[in-house]
């Protein structure tokens, strides 16, 4: 695991000082090791965290004759078959490291090599053959990977920072900071900045010394069937499911270090502490979280899946003051964010980094069997597409006539969109009427079903799938690689700790989309194939028990503790001066929270990240007018 940056001048050569100044800033990242290679326009470096191979794994690797270099950042879970393959066609292995089998498998294959790997990754390799430079990333973009081509050269880096570092103006991206207020996170392939974008996902990207850049897929998560598979049924699948999780767990548990798990209480980290115990000869670490109000603390339910599997157990409470992180948040972020839950993931990482480097999550499993209450909403809101387009628009008139303080306002905007997709957006993401009275009128998106189309071509499903189809496409490939990986990520990586998602294998995706949503949404719960794959393996009151998201208190902690902090940094600072909000409705937004009448945590959550992105941006970039060589290429 590491972080890795680099770049290829446009004129001139690479330098040793530039690159190292880029990986510097994400030390954390790698604290073991460091490494560099520069060559004419070419200079690519790393920061190690050592998992692997801890004696030999060094950074950056050459093939044997020094004409192709690899840098990278993530874990190959199947490269010691792919070694012995390579070295039966003839290749010499200088490592015992993953890292050097991707150098090998590029020599023999190029980028059809890539649908080989398993495992999470983001690498760089430079090709002095032809003076290229190929950037991939893993198929879910569990590691992330920036990128800039501008006028002096291509840049890349783990994070946002690193391109900060070599230079690339940091313009804010405006059509972007939009999207955030629609979903509290930047979605692929944007970022906070105009001349930056993200390499998507199961993708590979290659670029010349000239800035020409070609580009491709090697993976694509599979669309979820609408049919039962022939020939096999429930009970079968439960074993195919629970063989796969199980083989998932096992090769993420290959670590030349300690190792452990996060355990929420919730089925999918039971789950992987389940398999992890009946796999391992050790008692497994487990690390819970928990807070002091009992509506947000899941540890009795931790600890009942602790003590089933006798596992060596870690437990810590969230208070308040937990609000001081929020500076290092930013930092680590580089952009808006506004998933509180943060927070937790923040501190749990720092506490099991105490103790291990490397943990197992249960990340995925909602996306993949369709786990959230959403997915239910969507499904229903197939019945409105019955209404007809008359009764619609005079729906949609009386929600705009309503006063914003009626209830009802939003759900009656929501049933009047022409069609489900529409619907979806509206139901599950920023309320329509809220952004209208919050945001000014330049700030607001279109909703109308074609712009979302030419928006997320990426991420949604093809035209004439359900809706639920669509849902469960867009949240496992957009909401889950923007918003829960990058969180995971950010938080853990900022503490120098691996995070290994067996839930996100492609070869359990792959199975899973294979599984009709019937059998995993009954009953009114999601997930049932999964669970029914689980068996007798967890506790029937953790299995049984409501759904808990992995949430904050900050409503009670906004109308406490912290009604200062918040109202000090939105209304007593430069928030209601940027031309973004309503100074109005953003008082109208504070003080309904405080009465109780509303709770408004998750939107002055979503503006105080967004206000402290600023201050730490223009602490470093003191005006907005755009710099020379700003524009992005591509």
């Amino acid at each position: 695991m590491c972080g890795i940056a680099g770049y290829v001048a446009r004129q001139g050569d690479g330098q040793a000082e530039l690159v190292r100044s880029m990986c510097d800033e994400i030390r954390h990242r790698g604290p073991d090791d460091e490494g560099y290679y520069v060559a004419g326009p070419c200079a690519i470096g790393m920061r190690r965290l050592s998992i692997i191979d801890l004696s030999t794994g060094h950074q950056p690797i050459s093939n044997e004759d020094g004409s192709i270099w690899v840098v990278f950042n993530g874990e190959i879970y199947n490269y010691q078959e792919l070694r012995r393959d390579l070295i039966s066609r003839g290749h010499k292995f200088r490592t015992n490291s993953d890292t050097e089998t991707l150098i090998h498998l590029y020599e023999e294959e190029g980028v059809a090599g890539i649908s080989k790997l398993r495992g999470m990754f983001a690498y760089a390799i430079w090709d002095g053959r032809d003076r290229s430079l190929l950037l991939v990333r893993d198929r879910f973009g569990k590691k992330p990977l920036y990128y800039a081509n501008t006028p002096a050269g291509f840049y890349f880096g783990s994070e946002l920072k690193c391109l900060r570092a070599a230079g690339v103006p940091l313009e804010p991206d405006d059509e972007a900071l939009k999207l955030y207020f629609q979903f509290t996170y930047i979605p692929e392939p944007w970022s906070a900045f105009r001349a930056i974008r993200k390499v998507p996902p199961g993708s590979w990207m290659r670029v010349d010394q000239t800035g020409s850049i070609t580009q491709g897929a090697y993976w694509k998560l599979p669309t979820p069937t609408e049919h039962a598979p022939e020939g096999i049924s429930e009970d079968q699948m439960a074993v195919k499911v629970r063989d796969a999780f199980d083989e998932a767990v096992r090769i993420r548990m290959i670590a030349d270090v300690p190792l452990g798990a996060f355990l929420s209480g919730g089925v999918d980290s039971s789950s992987v502490v389940a398999s992890m115990a009946l796999q391992s000869s050790e008692p497994v670490k487990t690390f819970s979280i928990g807070f002091e109000e009992n509506k947000f603390n899941e540890l009795p339910y931790a600890r009942m899946i602790a003590e089933k599997y006798k596992t060596d157990h870690h437990e810590i409470v969230v208070r308040p003051d937990a609000i001081d992180l929020v500076s290092k948040l930013i930092h680590h972020f580089d952009e808006p964010f506004g998933d509180s839950s943060a927070i937790p993931t923040y501190i749990v990482s720092q506490f099991a980094a105490k103790e291990v480097k490397v943990v197992l999550t249960g990340d995925g499993g909602d996306e993949l069997f369709a786990g959230y209450d959403t997915f239910f909403q969507a499904d229903r809101l197939r019945n409105y597409d019955r209404v007809p387009g008359v009764a619609k628009k005079f729906l949609g008139a009386i929600a705009g006539a309503l006063p914003y303080s009626a209830y009802g306002k939003n759900y009656l905007r929501m049933i009047s969109r022409p069609t489900s997709l529409e619907r979806y957006f509206e139901g599950t993401y920023s309320p329509y009427f809220l952004r209208q009275q919050l945001l000014r009128p330049e700030w607001m998106l279109p909703t109308d079903e074609a712009h979302l189309r030419s928006t997320f071509t990426h991420c949604l499903a093809e035209e004439g799938r359900d809706i639920l189809t669509q849902a469960l496409v867009f949240e496992a490939t957009s909401k889950l690689t923007g918003d829960m990986l990058v969180k995971v990520d950010r938080m853990s990586m900022a503490n120098s700790l691996e995070v290994r998602c067996p839930l996100l294998d492609y070869v359990l995706a792959d199975l899973a989309a294979t599984i009709p949503t019937a059998w995993n949404m009954k009953n009114g719960a999601g997930k049932q194939m999964f669970v029914k794959a689980m068996g007798e393996r967890l506790p029937s009151a953790l299995v049984n028990r409501p759904k808990q998201g992995f949430g904050v208190p900050l409503a009670a902690w906004f109308r406490g503790p912290l009604r200062s902090f918040v109202r000090d940094h939105l209304i007593g600072g430069r928030c209601c001066q940027r031309g973004i909000v309503s100074p109005e409705f953003l008082t109208h937004l504070l003080d309904e929270h405080d009465s109780g009448r509303r709770d408004n945590h998750h939107w002055m959550w979503t503006l105080l990240m967004l206000e402290l992105w600023f201050r730490e941006w223009e602490s470093t970039s003191p005006t907005r007018m755009p710099a020379a060589g700003t524009a992005c290429l591509q």
